[in-house]
């Protein structure tokens, strides 16, 4: 190789390395890391869903869906906003240089009261409710209550630590913390499926373990979390709490009227109605589809758009933003047309006997897709500090499924066009506010959209 031929490799990577550090300084830190835990959280959790439904018999599979869809409610909706919280306040308190020990206690007594009064909710309803919660939602199986209580508490420690994690600044353990949830769930279900396990109860123990595990996990040999500083009175926590404990319960509640709805109704006949919501479980979990892409995007996608804002491009940061969301209705349009002409080839594949309709997998597919362009748009509200609006619109879709279910008598599509009517209105109220808010000339920081995102509210 010549002098000249060296000298211009040794340019070229100089310029090149030039370029790499300058975008590495314009991304939020930790950028890729949760990137990477939202892609490998949304695969692993989809992938568990398979393993269990497939070990599972009609009636055991019945119980197990109601499971998942409380453990989400309850799990994520009461104590996400405590994560964000916290990541909010121990943030503030680190750009004045003070210690965050005292908030830490402050909101783990606040989130062990939201545990209690779960805890003791749905212990009192079950016991004194003649074991209506075990009876109706699961079947008589009394080990998914007890891995319902079970999994809040899990989740009580995990989304706390996520917010400590976060807040410091410690994004690396907190995307392993959101991988590793899902690969230890997983695991446990495979384990099970192979030695022949065909009890729920014991794959919905994998679900109420796996925080705990990940939580060793992410936080082994970390330090310096929480050090000492000044009291913590509880505004100093409650900045948005009760609109964010609103709009992620909703959020939550709405995302999950389907699997809900067919839980609650009855058609009078025990069997016929354990047949219809073993059915619809692989069904509601094949029109899921979207959500597993929607987080594969977003993982894919933030690196490029925090560097964007970070840089201060501002209009090339809109831009990008408004192309996410460009992608995100592609996929919520390609995941309904494959509903309607794919979906039972796809359900026959993956779930054992599968035989729901085209009409009832396009239905649930159009209700996911809508549904992800609301995530998308509270997203981007949530990082313009727009709470209320945002809890609204949620309500508000809520109140939607209701009505329209309201006013038809078919069981699956009761709960299918009732979904589709409630994430329809949330869409269409937040794509409403989001135009106002952003007209009022309100800049997304690179920051704020990467707490938004990395706070994924969001399982399948």
């Amino acid at each position: 190789m010549s002098p000249e031929e060296s000298s211009a490799d040794l340019g070229i990577e100089a310029a090149s390395t030039g370029i790499v550090g300058r975008i590495k300084e314009a991304l939020p830190e930790g950028t890729f890391a949760v990137g990477a835990g939202l892609i490998v959280a949304a695969i692993t959790a989809y992938l568990f869903v398979i393993v269990t439904l497939n070990a599972l018999d009609a009636k055991e599979k019945s119980g197990f869906s109601a499971f998942w869809a409380l453990v989400f409610v309850a799990g994520v909706g009461f104590f996400l906003p405590i994560e964000q919280e916290v990541s909010r306040a121990i943030a503030a308190r680190r750009a004045q240089g003070l210690g965050a020990g005292p908030l830490v206690k402050r909101a783990a007594g606040l989130a062990f009261g939201l545990l209690v009064l779960l805890l003791v909710t749905i212990t009192s309803v079950e016991l004194l409710g003649n074991h209506i919660i075990s009876d109706e939602f699961f079947h008589g199986n009394q080990v998914l209550v007890w891995a319902l209580e079970l999994s809040l508490v899990g989740f009580f420690c995990m989304h706390l630590t996520r917010g400590v994690l976060s807040g410091n600044g410690r994004f690396r353990p907190y995307g392993e913390m959101m991988g590793a949830e899902g690969i230890f769930r997983l695991a446990g279900a495979i384990v099970l499926a192979i030695i022949g396990v065909k009890v729920a109860g014991l794959f919905g123990l994998c679900l109420a373990v796996s925080p705990f595990l990940a939580v060793a996990i992410a936080m082994r040999f970390k330090r310096g979390l929480l050090t000492d500083g000044p009291p913590a009175p509880y505004s100093e926590l409650s900045t948005a709490l009760g609109w964010l404990l609103m709009g992620s319960v909703f959020m939550q509640v709405l995302g999950y009227t389907p699997l809900l709805g067919v839980s609650l109704l009855s058609t009078g006949d025990p069997k016929k109605d354990i047949a219809i919501r073993a059915s619809f479980a692989s069904a509601f979990f094949i029109a899921r589809i979207p959500v597993l892409l929607f987080q594969a995007v977003q993982g894919t996608l933030l690196p490029k758009l925090a560097g964007l804002a970070g840089a201060g491009k501002s209009q090339d940061f809109r831009d990008g933003l408004m192309r996410l969301l460009a992608v995100v209705t592609g996929i919520a349009v390609l995941g309904t047309l494959a509903g309607f002409t794919v979906g039972p080839i796809a359900g026959r594949i993956l779930f054992k006997d599968f035989d729901m309709t085209s009409l009832n997998l396009g239905l649930l597919a159009a209700g996911s897709g809508a549904f992800i362009i609301a995530l998308t748009i509270a997203q981007a509200l949530i990082a313009l500090n727009a709470y209320a609006r945002v809890a609204f619109s949620w309500v508000a879709g809520v109140v939607g499924f209701a009505v329209v279910c309201s006013l038809i008598t078919d069981i699956f599509l009761r709960v299918e066009l009732g979904f589709l009517a409630g994430a329809v209105v949330a869409c269409a109220l937040m794509l409403l506010q989001l135009q106002r808010v952003m007209h009022t000339g309100l800049a997304i920081s690179a920051q704020s959209l990467l707490e938004a995102i990395e706070h994924e509210p969001l399982e399948l």
